[in-house]
């Protein structure tokens, strides 16, 4: 597991990841100093949780991946089998380019476990 997020770091623009349970336990990350992943790990779990349920009250499911976008950053929480995959990524990154590894991680991944 810790291969696959080392692997998906070396991506231009990517800065850190990290798997965390739906509860926001982390499971595994490879994230910069800077964050937290106690706390991005609970952030992650707190706002897929939140999205889920208006899908759900919507009938649009499952939720696949959330981004958000601020000042400084990007931050992307995909769905994956073993939990929620978090990707913290430079501000002017190439969001298509990021989707793909990220899809490729999550492949990976659910071969991992």
């Amino acid at each position: 597991m810790y291969q696959v997020l080392s692997e998906l770091n070396k991506t231009t623009g990517i800065t850190g990841s990290m798997v965390v349970g739906k509860d926001g336990i982390v499971i595994a990350a490879d994230l910069e100093a800077a964050f937290e992943g106690d706390t991005i790990g609970a952030l992650a779990a707190s706002i897929t949780s939140n999205i889920q349920k208006s899908l759900d009250r919507l009938e649009a499911n499952p939720l696949k991946q959330v981004t958000i976008e601020a000042d400084d950053a990007k931050l992307f929480f995909s769905d994956a089998d073993i939990g929620i995959l978090v990707v913290t990524t430079e501000k002017d990154v190439n969001i298509g380019l990021i989707r793909l590894e990220i899809k490729n991680a999550i492949g990976k991944l659910s071969i991992a476990s």
